[in-house]
């Protein structure tokens, strides 16, 4: 049961951005983001979008910093990976 967290660096709405996802379930990333005053809004597919004034908060109440690309890897071992490519837009 992990959580994890890439650095603040993706650029969107004038703010830099992290990604935080689980390698266990939804359910634990849900309950996890709630926590740290994440937004349901937030979570897009399969991660939460977190501001980078939240990051020090998601590593503190546990989320492991990793890279993105090692983020991507973890999510898709774990089976929880939903590329955009199977949701198209309306």
């Amino acid at each position: 049961m992990a959580l994890y967290i890439d650095p603040p660096t993706w650029p969107g709405h004038g703010r830099m951005w992290s990604h935080l996802v689980s390698d266990v379930s939804y359910d634990e990333l849900h309950a996890f983001a709630a926590r740290i005053g994440a937004p349901r809004r937030a979570f897009e597919r399969d991660h939460y979008d977190v501001p980078s004034d939240r990051y020090a908060s998601a590593v503190a109440e546990g989320a492991i910093e990793v890279g993105s690309k090692e983020l991507l890897r973890r999510l898709t071992e774990a089976g929880l990976r939903r590329p955009k490519r199977d949701f198209p837009r309306a």
